[in-house]
């Protein structure tokens, strides 16, 4: 399994985090017709029955809320990648389509409220740390072109920083090439619902990207 440290400045900033980390041989597949199928449900349900203020209370959100303020970043302005698809659920926007490991990624995301990253294993250089990004540190988001992520909590590889909980890589980025898929779901606050988005993950994992080999590990700082 993938090991990932946290360096001494994120502790001081969030000495409770906690991440859950799952490691898979996956197939990917442009889209799947059932999985989008629940995704629609689970939109549509959400969207009745939550309002777009009532969003940055869920416990999971308002944690990392929380972190971001302590690692020195406005929430507000650089919004978790779990908030602003809540958002989009709630405003009647549904879910963007991208593959299928990251589709069910994003379900993992809004059933559960934690931010969660997704990568190609076979793009990252070993080993990996997890702290707070520095002033100009070099990073291009998905979807995002360059992203400022000074005072931000970010993984980071022997290449440099390719992960943060607004926005993934483009260089770590789940692609039709991908083999190898490592998820990472951040608890900025100790919570038990941790194990439950773990397991939920594997479930979709195994039943919408026929993931084998699948190696899972609770990492508590």
């Amino acid at each position: 399994m993938i090991s990932i440290t946290i360096d001494d400045e994120l502790k001081r900033a969030c000495p409770n985090i906690q991440l859950a980390c799952i490691l898979a041989d996956v197939s990917i597949q442009p889209e799947n017709e059932l999985l989008w199928k629940l995704i629609d449900q689970t939109c549509d349900s959400i969207a009745t029955e939550l309002q777009t203020d009532k969003i940055r209370h869920i416990a999971p959100i308002a944690a990392a809320r929380e972190a971001y303020k302590a690692c020195g970043k406005d929430p507000a302005r650089y919004r978790l990648s779990a908030e602003a698809l809540l958002r989009r659920v709630v405003s009647g926007k549904g879910l963007y389509t991208i593959n299928n490991v990251v589709d069910l990624l994003n379900l993992v995301s809004i059933k559960t409220g934690f931010s969660i990253g997704g990568y190609d294993a076979d793009q990252l250089s070993l080993p990996i740390q997890m702290g707070i990004g520095k002033a100009d540190e070099p990073y291009e988001g998905l979807g995002r072109g360059e992203l400022n992520i000074e005072g931000m909590p970010v993984f980071r590889d022997q290449q440099g920083a390719f992960g943060t909980s607004t926005s993934d890589s483009v260089r770590t980025g789940v692609t039709e090439q991908t083999v190898r898929f490592l998820m990472v779901i951040v608890a900025y606050q100790a919570d038990q619902a941790l194990d439950e988005a773990s397991r939920l993950a594997v479930e979709l994992l195994t039943n919408f990207a026929e993931a084998q080999n699948i190696k899972t590990s609770r990492i508590d700082f």
